[in-house]
């Protein structure tokens, strides 16, 4: 039986172009955004790859697609547009 849990709604608020990505991964795989996070973190979180190799060009795809060139590296040094 999967675990029963609790889950709230939050307004987290992330780089334009990282949600479009992630909500066509959502997608691609038949499962809501929150699903795909939750996966994604809980990996994450045991040093685990969330994705396998097919999954991985397509997400290399989507981020063409999109113009994300972001990478792990520009991790925590982001700096909002003004606009925002």
């Amino acid at each position: 039986m999967p675990p029963t849990i609790e889950r709230v709604q939050t307004g987290v608020r992330l780089e334009k172009r990282l949600l479009k990505v992630l909500k066509a991964v959502a997608d691609l795989h038949d499962i809501s955004l929150g699903d795909l996070l939750e996966g994604i973190v809980l990996h994450a979180f045991e040093g685990k790859v969330p994705f396998d190799e097919p999954s991985l060009a397509k997400i290399a795809e989507l981020r063409g697609i999109f113009g994300l060139g972001l990478t792990a590296a520009d991790s925590h040094r982001l700096v909002e547009d003004d606009l925002s």
